[in-house]
C-alpha cells in the first residue's frame, strides 16, 4: 500500500515494528507485567509478600537445596493467588528425621551438623491416620532456591518477583499523576496564555528548580510513610516536564486553521481544548511518559534504599539492594546485584521503547 494512503497511526506502527530493539523491550515489559500480576501464582513462597524464612538458611547461595518439613496447612483461597496466603505455612528445614513408632524425630538444619538441634513429635501433629510412608510422601520434600536465600533466610527469587509489582506499580502511578497534572497546567497555559501562562511557568520553575529527590523527600515526609504515598509523591515532582511539552504543543497548535474555525463555530475553551488541540499534541507526551516511567522506576528505588520508600515486609528491588549492599563486598554479591540487574533491565527497557517511539512518531524521518 502506498504510504500516502496509510494513517499516520499506521505509519507509525510499521516503523515502531521495524525496530527490534524497541520491539524486544516492550516484550520484556509486557512479560514482567504479566510475571508481576501472576506473582504469587508463579513465586516458589506464596506467602503474603514473600516473607517466610528461616535464619539457619540465611545467605545460601543459588541452586541451595534443603529437606523441608511440611505440616498440614489449609489451601489458598482464589483472592490469595493475588494477594498472597495471609497465614504462612509451617514448614521447618532440616537435616534428616526418623519415624519410631507414633512420633517423629527430626534435626533442624544447621550449618554444622554436629550442632543440630533435634526434636520429636507425635505423628498425630501431621493428622489422624498418618504413617511412616506418608511423612516421607507427603511431609518430608526437597526444596530448592533458585536465586539462594537473603540474610533473613528468605526465598531471594519469590522477593525478586513479588517486588517487581512496586516497580511497575510506581510506574503507572506516578506517570498517570504525571499526565494528569501536566496536562491540564500545560494545556491552559499553552493556550490562554499572559498571566495564566506567566504563573504555571513560574510554578513549573519553581518545582524545578529543586533537586527531584529532594522534592519527593519532601512530600513523603509530609504524607507519611507508606505505599501509596510514595506513588503520589513521585507523580506530583514529575509534572512539570509534561506541562513544558503540552504547553509548547498547545501554543503552536492554537494557531492552526482547525481551531480558529472552532472558535468561529462558537466551541467553548474546553471542547477547543480537549477535543481538537489535545489529541494532536500527544506524540511527544508518550515519548515523554516512557522516560518518566524509567525515571520513578529509578527514584522509588533510591527512597527505599534511604528507607523512605515501600516499608518492610514490602518487597521492593531498592530495598533489597539496601538491605545486601554490604554483601558485595562479604562474598555474596548477588543479594544486591540480581534486584540491580532487574531494576537495570527494566529502566533499559523503558528507555529503548521511549527512544523507539520518539523516531515512530517523527513524521520529518523516512
Amino acid at each position: 500500500m502506498d504510504k500516502a494512503n496509510q494513517s499516520l497511526t499506521g505509519l507509525a506502527l510499521q516503523k515502531f515494528r521495524k525496530n527490534f530493539w524497541g520491539v524486544l523491550s516492550l516484550v520484556f515489559i509486557a512479560i514482567l507485567l504479566f510475571i508481576s500480576i501472576f506473582a504469587y501464582v508463579l513465586a516458589p513462597d506464596k506467602t503474603k509478600d514473600a516473607n517466610w524464612g528461616d535464619l539457619s538458611i540465611h545467605s545460601k547461595s543459588p541452586g541451595f537445596t534443603v529437606k523441608m518439613l511440611h505440616f498440614p496447612s489449609e489451601g489458598m483461597t482464589f483472592s490469595e493467588y493475588f494477594t498472597g496466603r495471609e497465614t504462612p505455612e509451617q514448614k521447618i528445614p532440616i537435616l534428616k528425621y526418623e519415624v519410631k513408632g507414633d512420633s517423629l524425630t527430626y534435626f533442624e538444619y544447621n550449618d554444622e551438623p554436629s550442632l543440630a538441634v533435634s526434636k520429636t513429635i507425635p505423628l498425630t501433629d501431621f493428622g489422624p491416620k498418618v504413617t511412616a510412608a506418608s511423612v516421607a510422601k507427603d511431609h518430608v520434600k526437597d526444596q530448592q532456591f533458585i536465586l539462594g536465600t537473603d540474610s533473613q533466610g528468605r526465598d531471594l527469587l519469590s522477593r525478586l518477583i513479588i517486588g517487581s509489582r512496586v516497580s511497575i506499580a510506581i510506574g503507572f502511578v506516578a506517570v498517570f499523576i504525571s499526565l494528569l497534572v501536566g496536562i491540564f497546567f500545560g494545556a491552559i497555559a499553552g493556550y490562554y496564555g499572559g498571566k495564566v501562562d506567566a504563573f504555571v511557568m513560574w510554578l513549573v520553575n519553581i518545582i524545578w528548580s529543586i533537586p527531584t529527590l529532594l522534592l519527593v523527600i519532601a512530600i513523603t515526609l509530609a504524607l507519611g510513610k507508606g505505599f501509596w504515598q510514595v506513588f503520589v509523591a513521585v507523580g506530583l515532582t514529575m509534572w512539570v516536564e509534561v506541562a513544558r511539552v503540552v504547553r509548547g504543543q498547545v501554543m503552536s497548535i492554537k494557531q492552526m486553521q482547525f481551531v480558529t474555525a472552532a472558535r468561529a463555530l462558537g466551541y467553548r475553551n474546553s471542547r477547543i481544548i480537549f477535543n481538537h488541540i489535545l489529541p494532536n499534541s500527544m506524540a511527544p507526551v508518550i515519548v515523554i511518559s516512557a522516560a518518566n516511567f524509567a525515571s520513578a522506576i529509578l527514584v522509588e528505588s533510591g527512597l527505599s534504599f534511604l528507607g523512605l520508600g515501600a516499608q518492610p515486609p514490602i518487597p521492593s528491588w531498592g530495598g533489597m539492594i539496601k538491605d545486601h549492599y554490604n554483601y558485595i563486598i562479604l562474598g555474596k554479591p548477588y543479594l544486591a546485584l540480581a534486584p540491580g540487574i532487574a531494576m537495570l533491565l527494566l529502566v533499559l527497557a523503558f528507555m529503548m521503547v521511549g527512544n523507539t517511539l520518539r523516531d515512530a512518531l517523527d513524521v520529518k524521518s523516512e
